[in-house]
């Protein structure tokens, strides 16, 4: 009744300061991060596998953050860079890069703070500059993964104003205020230091109903797909959204899921088989694509 094919992923691929740079994430094994001198190496097999598409993530320097999450406005910033480069030396891949500030503040979170809250319509200014920056440099898919309101609207506003209306949004449009994203923000050092919380702009996990409010909103304002987030936990969310609205509905299979299995199969509690029957949920619950830090490997074995 199901199956996965090439088509169905997403590489998300690391990406840090320096030169001649392949490092292991020490929090998900067998993912790396990648100087952009270095970036091609995993683009190219990406490429040679027939994976249309690559979804970079910065490993901001501290130096280079700040409390407004400047360098997420310079055009030589690592994602910038890594765009340019991927679409110089592998213009038949698709990029994807997120929109959000929590890779550039020093605070590690998706907006601009005042007084113990994050300010939703100011850091929603910031994220749309951050898209047709994005946007100029070659992007294919913008992914607004703050979860701030409105800002789908407002992004797709400025891509078609600039000229963009071929860009994609990608939204990230039910993402829940998860423990499976440890791995993750250590990997592009955004773990918070502040007191604040993402709970309080991120979803309660608690709730389902607001996914469909939520996906509405965004539908609304101009998203092309939507993005669940994450994957294991939330396959009633991935099937509820398919089933209310014919929009595709793609779901990222997030690093704490990716480590567990990952040292499952190491420790030999769960063995490879466990990998596809864990993209085979995503795809029996009607997910039309799958961001994946097992996207190499199950394509090489498909």
């Amino acid at each position: 009744e199901n199956n996965i094919s090439v088509n169905d992923l997403i590489l998300p691929i690391f990406v840090t300061e320096g030169k001649n740079k392949i490092e292991e994430i020490k929090t998900m094994p067998g993912i790396y991060r990648y100087s952009i001198d270095k970036i091609n190496n995993i683009v190219n097999k990406a490429s040679k596998v027939k994976i249309p598409l690559v979804a970079i993530f910065p490993n901001t320097p501290k130096s280079k953050k700040d409390i407004f999450g400047s360098e997420a406005l310079n055009e030589n910033n690592l994602v910038c860079r890594a765009i340019r480069k991927i679409k110089k030396n592998n213009p038949e891949i698709g990029v994807m890069a997120d929109v959000a500030l929590d890779p550039y503040t020093s605070h590690g979170h998706d907006g601009i703070i005042n007084k113990k809250q994050v300010l939703n319509d100011e850091t929603i200014k910031i994220l749309s500059k951050q898209a047709i920056i994005q946007a100029e440099m070659g992007c294919d898919v913008i992914a607004p993964s703050d979860m701030m309101d409105g800002r789908v609207g407002i992004i797709r506003k400025s891509l078609d104003k600039n000229n963009h209306k071929d860009v994609q949004i990608l939204s990230y449009s039910a993402k829940y205020a998860s423990s499976f994203y440890g791995p993750f923000r250590n990997a592009i050092g955004s773990k918070q230091k502040s007191k604040i919380n993402k709970k309080t702009y991120q979803m309660n996990y608690r709730n389902s109903e607001e996914a469909i409010r939520e996906v509405a909103l965004d539908i609304k304002e101009g998203a092309d797909f939507v993005m669940i987030k994450p994957g294991l936990p939330y396959l009633d969310i991935i099937k509820s959204v398919k089933d209310n609205f014919k929009i595709p509905v793609f779901v990222y299979q997030v690093s704490g899921e990716y480590s567990m299995i990952k040292n499952g199969i190491k420790t030999g509690i769960l063995d490879n088989e466990s990998i596809i029957e864990s993209l085979i949920s995503f795809k029996r619950s009607g997910a039309s694509a799958i961001v994946t830090y097992f996207a190499l490997d199950i394509a090489k074995k498909i």
